[in-house]
This record gives structure tokens, C-alpha cells and sequence, in this order.
């Protein structure tokens, strides 16, 4: 069975530790605890692991936050997997950080790599899995913030937090979305 990750960020050294890149940090730790490195994809850079004797594609979109759903589409099409055995790893600013909490489908809530994921995919039926970073910021002053780097204190709990996040994926690619649900969220 074959199951393609998605961890939304943006590419470039200057957002490499912000929380809007929280989806990339999850699929380089994971990556990096597989031994396998990303290579250069259409896109997105892609990786590819085996978990309990599923198949897992990891994507990192090259495309810019925003432009996210081009590089699902294009995955999903390419691979042939099912929008059901998608997950998105995306940063929430209505969770405060560090929850996880998973979703078989949902509202973008305002986010734009999930707006495009929906206009791409056509609609809001896909798994996602939303990692809390908090909504400490002024009006007005939210894509600074996610575009900021985690604070030290944040910054010393995201290896739990990113360890947890893979259990998450790691169940829901073997046991499917319903029990990681049961299993996980708070």
C-alpha cells in the first residue's frame, strides 16, 4: 500500500527553523531516522520509505507555501494514491504548540498551502495532521509570525513534538486514520 506524506514549508535557508516549515522539519527527521536523504523531484524534493510493509512517498514542495497543491496534484497523479491515503503536515495557529491533532478532512482555516491543496485536489476531503505553533502575535501580524523562527523554549520541545508526529504518520499509514485519531489526539 502506498501512502504519500506531505510536509508543507517553504524552501530557502532563511525558513529552514520557522514555523510555517514545520512540515518539512517532520519529513527531514523522519527521513533522517530512515537513513534516506531527498532528492530533486518535479515540484517537490521526494524521498522514499518503507514502514510495517507500506510504502511511504515523502514530498517537501519546491513550489512555495502557497503553490503547495501543485506539487499534491502532480504527486498524487504521478504515484496513483488515492486522496484518502494522503497526509498533509501543516503548522496551526489555533492549536497552541506543540498539539497534534489529526483530521480526515477540514476547512483551510485561513491557511494558503491548504486553500491550494483544495483548489488543486478539488476539495476538502483529505487526512491532514496539525501541528500547534500558537497564535502569540498582534493583529496583523500573523504571516510574521509564522514566518519567525521558534522561540528557545519551543525550540527545545519540537524533537518530542516531531518524534510524536511520526508516530502519528507511521500509524496512520499501517493502521489508517480513524484509529490514529482515537489513538492520539487530545
Amino acid at each position: 500500500m502506498k501512502h504519500l506524506i506531505v510536509g508543507l514549508g517553504n524552501i530557502g535557508p532563511e525558513y529552514e527553523l520557522t514555523r510555517h516549515n514545520i512540515g518539512f522539519l517532520v519529513l527531514d527527521k523522519l527521513a533522517d531516522d530512515k537513513g534516506v536523504s531527498f532528492n530533486s523531484g518535479r515540484y517537490a524534493n521526494t524521498a522514499e520509505v518503507k514502514h510495517k510493509g507500506r510504502q511511504l512517498f515523502l514530498i517537501k514542495p519546491t513550489t512555495y507555501m502557497n503553490l503547495s497543491g501543485k506539487a499534491v496534484n502532480y504527486w498524487m497523479k504521478e504515484l496513483k494514491i488515492p486522496k484518502e491515503n494522503i497526509l498533509v503536515i501543516v503548522d496551526d495557529i489555533a492549536l497552541p504548540f506543540g498539539k497534534l491533532r489529526m483530521r480526515a478532512k477540514g476547512s483551510a482555516a485561513g491557511h494558503n498551502g491548504l486553500k491550494n491543496i483544495e483548489e488543486l485536489t478539488g476539495g476538502q476531503d483529505y487526512p491532514r495532521l496539525k501541528f500547534g505553533v500558537d497564535n502569540n502575535f498582534r493583529p496583523g501580524q500573523q504571516v510574521d509570525y509564522v514566518l519567525s523562527n521558534f522561540n528557545k523554549e519551543e525550540f527545545n520541545f519540537l524533537p518530542e513534538k516531531i518524534d510524536k508526529a511520526i508516530e502519528m504518520i507511521y500509524s496512520f499509514a499501517s493502521i489508517g486514520i480513524a484509529r490514529t485519531m482515537n489513538q492520539f489526539n487530545d
